[in-house]
């Protein structure tokens, strides 16, 4: 049987080019870039060619750019070492978002517990923020803004171009999120006024445990104490063949891949609405490329994607990092969801490795499934 596979929110496949480029870099050049000698500053001249391309690809500069074990630990950082670095101001108070990913809202919690204060925004049934609630809710204790820029459930992308204006005009740090979003829309740090950029690697074709933190302002405390690696900001031995890995995925990136993905997503919706009693989560216009969110009215996502796997085929009902859960998703909950259809939602996400014709046998299979799924529920 073959697998479709249509989780690649959760991770993609790495490419297999991105793979060769990082092979050399566990068995021939294996030097510690922090080390004197030639074998270590060749690994050291590698990693400040990948920073390059990286930053590059943000309009930003090199030594705005660190590396990270990927995007949990760049938006802990964020959180967790501005609210430490800004106790002396006296300034305590975060604004995010109801749909934000678990490693922002956790994070969030945890540091209420240590003082901060903080609001989560409401968004409309479609996923945004209300850019007047946004300013209505800085107050003179406020020094961070952190926000989702392409939702990892429903797609959504935020407008981090007028939330960037707004908070240059009330000097307040602004970071975005961008595992998601990042080489599937564009972000600019410059033009787009972002003081912090999460970034990582599995999500782009890239290995996974490697990622990339933008930082304008380095006025942050650090996770982690040691060696002083990545500008004494993140100690740690770089993993040199993950961002040697990382760096060749951002190369490859096209658009092409993108305008092919957006197609594959539109015919998708397009023909999974035609089934009775579906509808789409999230806007059809501002939506990442690569995602769809669907519910089945009366019908339990899980048992979809259960049945979808006995084809082979691979789909989620939600973000990978909360599917240990049986808790409702938060963000369709944000969004308007009773508890109900929140349950009846899948997410399917797509790579520049489908086709049409992966599609076709998934939507083939999965009007089947629900058919079957219909007859036998109880909700009618």
């Amino acid at each position: 049987m073959k697998k479709i596979y249509l989780d690649n929110a959760s991770t993609t496949r790495t490419d297999e080019k991105v793979v060769r480029k990082m092979i050399p870099y566990f068995i021939e050049k294996y030097g510690n870039p922090s080390s004197k000698h030639l074998v270590g500053q060749e690994a050291k001249r590698t990693l400040e060619e990948a920073r390059h391309i990286i930053a590059k690809s943000i309009n930003a500069k090199d030594n705005e750019i660190i590396f990270t074990s990927g995007g949990t630990e760049g938006n802990n950082f964020v959180l967790k070492g501005l609210f430490f670095s800004n106790k002396e101001n006296k300034k305590n108070h975060i604004i995010t978002t109801k749909i934000e990913h678990n490693s922002i809202l956790k994070t969030c919690k945890w540091l209420e517990k240590q003082g901060a204060e903080v609001t989560y925004l409401d968004v409309d049934k479609n996923g945004f923020i209300d850019l007047n609630e946004l300013k209505n809710s800085i107050t003179e204790n406020t020094f961070l803004v952190s926000i989702i820029h392409g939702n990892n459930e429903i797609g959504v992308i935020q407008d981090i171009e007028n939330i960037g204006e707004i908070c240059k005009e009330k000097n307040i740090f602004f970071h975005i999120d961008a595992c998601q979003s990042y080489l599937k829309t564009n972000i600019d740090v410059k033009k787009q006024n972002l003081d912090f950029v999460t970034l990582n690697s599995h999500k782009i074709y890239g290995p996974k445990g490697v990622g990339a933190l933008y930082i304008k302002n380095k006025n942050i405390t650090p996770l982690f104490h040691g060696g002083g690696h990545e500008q004494r900001l993140r100690s740690g031995t770089e993993n040199l063949p993950g961002i040697v890995g990382f760096a060749e995925a951002v190369k490859l990136s096209s658009e092409k891949d993108i305008k092919k993905m957006q197609k594959l997503r539109d015919y998708t919706i397009k023909e999974i609405l035609k089934i009775p009693n579906t509808f789409l989560n999230g806007t059809k216009e501002k939506r990442l490329c690569n995602n769809i969110n669907i519910c089945f009215r009366n019908i339990e996502g899980e048992s979809i994607g259960g049945y979808l796997e006995s084809y082979g085929i691979c789909i989620s009902t939600g973000s990978a990092c909360s599917s240990h859960t049986l808790e409702a998703s938060h963000v369709l909950k944000a969004i308007g969801l009773s508890p109900l259809e929140s349950n009846s939602s899948i997410r399917i996400s797509l790579s520049k490795y489908n086709n049409l014709e992966e599609i076709n046998k998934f939507l083939d299979v999965l009007n089947k499934i629900v058919v079957k799924l219909r007859k036998i529920s109880p909700i009618k």
